[in-house]
């Protein structure tokens, strides 16, 4: 277990697996192509969901990409040293996922047509689910107690840095024509909807029985059983430490009254800027 974060440029990052040379690498001279496909999010956002997504989308439906490789060799991880790498190699139209905030992102993205994906997430649930995963995965400063885990959250002393300063970077690109946000409560509320969305957005053609089998493969039980997926051959224990709940509202069974007042207090001081109605779980 480590006692700390990689601490880069006022951003802690997991302790395992990173290295500064790398984010540095990557911010200022890793080349985003225009036919890359990015899915950026803020962890535990619903992020290997939206990936699954993308891959059955890219397959029409078809589980065999799915079923065989790794998602992180799918669609590696931009700021991980593997994934970097593998990354470097890659031909053709590339699936990425990066939790990066705005200011680490390869500047190159500036220039780029490429599709980027956005998926935000309740910060409440978002806190809560982080505090589960990040206890057991063991890359990075564990806290002692949901109570301090709370504390670190709203401080931004979790991996990658605080949710508010990451939703004001990214969002400040929402306007633009190849950036599309999505919110995990509307991929769980309209799921079908949602990915119709997607479609549009990347200009995929999917027949409804194809549609069909995006929403069978995708779903939560089917995630939680493909072992290419659930991250179990990664972490090789608990299957269903990546795929906890898959659910919405889970921060009312663990805020306390205390909690939900400063958690709001701070949401209202940080978000401020932004228009009214603009998040779905206000």
């Amino acid at each position: 277990m480590f006692d700390d974060y990689l601490w880069f440029e006022g951003v802690p990052l997991p302790s395992l697996g990173f290295k500064p040379e790398i984010i540095r690498e990557l911010r200022d001279n890793f080349v985003v192509k225009d036919e890359d496909i990015v899915t950026l999010s803020y962890p535990k956002s619903g992020t290997n969901w939206l990936v699954e997504i993308l891959c059955l989308i890219h397959t029409k439906g078809d589980p065999k990409w799915i079923q065989s490789m790794p998602i992180w060799d799918r669609a590696p991880w931009l700021e991980a040293e593997n994934g970097f790498m593998s990354l470097q190699g890659m031909e053709g139209p590339r699936l990425i996922t990066s939790h990066l905030p705005f200011q680490l992102f390869p500047r190159s993205f500036s220039s780029s047509k490429a599709k980027v994906i956005y998926i935000i997430r309740n910060p409440r649930d978002v806190s809560v689910s982080g505090y589960f995963f990040w206890e057991k995965m063991n890359i990075c400063k564990i806290a002692k107690s949901w109570d301090e885990y709370f504390e670190w959250f709203i401080q931004g002393n979790v991996p990658y840095g605080s949710w508010f300063e990451h939703i004001h970077g990214w969002m400040s690109m929402r306007e633009r024509k190849n950036f599309l946000v999505l919110s995990y409560e509307e991929l769980k509320k309209d799921t079908r909807g949602t990915i119709e969305k997607i479609c549009k957005f990347l200009r995929k053609k999917l027949e409804p029985e194809e549609l069909d089998l995006v929403l069978k493969y995708s779903s939560f039980d089917a995630m939680k059983e493909n072992k290419m997926s659930n991250f179990s051959l990664f972490l090789r224990n608990d299957s269903t430490i990546l795929l906890r709940k898959g659910v919405t509202g889970d921060w009312k069974n663990h805020f306390s009254e205390a909690q939900v007042e400063a958690f709001n207090k701070t949401f209202r001081e940080k978000m401020a800027g932004f228009p009214p109605g603009l998040f779905p779980w206000e």
